[in-house]
Order: structure tokens, then sequence, then C-alpha cells
């Protein structure tokens, strides 16, 4: 595929096939992603995988914590703003209204809703994570150079013909996870990503989001 068509056709992906990735094809996906742009060719990131045993054990010690205080919320960053304005209130909204309805979970159905989000903690199956840091000195540059590197991973993932989902939930429970990674404290954590084989007979993975036009973003000076 091109880079067109990759960028395309990558979603995110929240139901995965039982089927191993090995250590070699997560290595090969990063040496790629290594080559992603940053300003001064800082290369920010911290990257932490968890793959077999150690990828069930963490999924066991998060469902521990959420078990033991399901209401705490472990974040050092404000995912969403408070009170989010439009057009972004509607688009979030219509996603999840979206995805729900493929999955036949009611919105009445605030149980099932709530179990479905806690896939989120189990990677929604895929048999790799990855976890995404930054050294607390960095500031928005580096924030952004993080986000091309995630991109570039999971645009080879994609070429590759594996699947990913950026996972920004694990963030509610980032002390927690960056214990049991042991992430220094003069990093912090950002969000998760599942790698793995996608499931294309589950109907989540049929969701597609809805994308602005090109006038709805952009702005053309030409005198």
């Amino acid at each position: 595929m091109s880079v067109t068509q990759i960028i395309q056709n990558r979603i995110s992906t929240r139901a995965f096939l039982d089927r191993p990735v090995s250590e070699k094809q997560v290595r090969d996906i990063l040496h790629a992603a290594r080559w992603s742009p940053s300003g001064g060719n800082l290369q920010p990131w911290r990257v932490y995988v968890v793959m077999n045993d150690a990828r069930n054990r963490l999924i066991e010690t998060v469902k521990k914590a959420i078990a033991e205080n399901p209401l705490a919320d472990e974040s050092e960053l404000a995912i969403y703003p408070p009170k989010l304005a439009e057009p972004w209130r509607t688009r979030r909204y219509e996603l999840g209204e979206d995805m729900y309805r493929l999955l036949d979970i009611p919105r009445e159905d605030k149980a099932a809703r709530i179990a479905y989000l806690l896939r989120n903690y189990e990677f929604f199956g895929a048999p790799v994570g990855i976890f995404f840091a930054l050294d607390r000195r960095f500031d928005k540059g580096q924030w952004a150079h993080l986000g091309m590197f995630m991109q570039s991973l999971a645009l080879i993932a994609e070429e590759q013909g594996l699947a990913t989902c950026m996972q920004e939930a694990w963030a509610a429970r980032a002390k927690t996870v960056s214990a049991f990674l042991e992430i220094p404290p003069e990093e912090q954590l950002y969000c998760g990503m599942a790698l793995g084989y996608g499931d294309p007979s589950e109907k989540v993975n049929q969701l597609r989001s809805s994308r602005a036009s090109v006038d709805d973003f952009a702005t053309f000076l030409k005198e």
C-alpha cells in the first residue's frame, strides 16, 4: 500500500486475534519508527514494551487496582479540556455513540458500557502493549515529537499487516502502570498502544470515525 492508503486504512483497532507477535517484529517496527522527525534531533521519546508474562501481570495489577478503588484517577494529564467546546464535543460524542451502536450496547446500559471501556486495560486482547513517556523537563514541542513517533509506529505496523490502538485510557492509571514498568520519577507516562493482528470478524473493527473536510480546518492565503 502507498503511504496515503495506509493512513486512510488505519483505524483504532479494538478487537485482536489470539495470534502472537514476536519480539523481533516489535523491534523491527521500533527500528524503523526511530527515524521520525524531532526538533534538534532530540529524539525525546521513551518506550516500554510489555509482552507474554509481563503483559499478563500488568493486566492483573491494573485490574486489582481498579477493583480496590474503581473511582481513582491517577492522571497527570488532562486528556480532554474541561467543558469541551464545539465542534469537538460533538465529534467525541458521535464517535462514542457510533461505537456502542455497532456493539449493540444502548445508552441506558451503563454497566455494559463501563465493562467495555475496561477492555482498554486488557489491550483489547492484543498480545503486545507499548507505553510512551517523556522526560518531565520537556515541553509542548517534545510532546508533538512524541506524537509524530507514535504515528510513524502505527503506520509501520499497518504496513506489516499489524493493527494498533492508541490508548489514552491508560493515563487514568498512570501511577499504577508507571510503578509496574519501573518508569523513573523524572519521566511522565503519556499513554499506551495495543499492537497485534486485528480481528476482522468483530463488529467494532468496522468503526470508521468521520473526518472534517479540508475547508473546515485549512486556510489558504493567496494574495
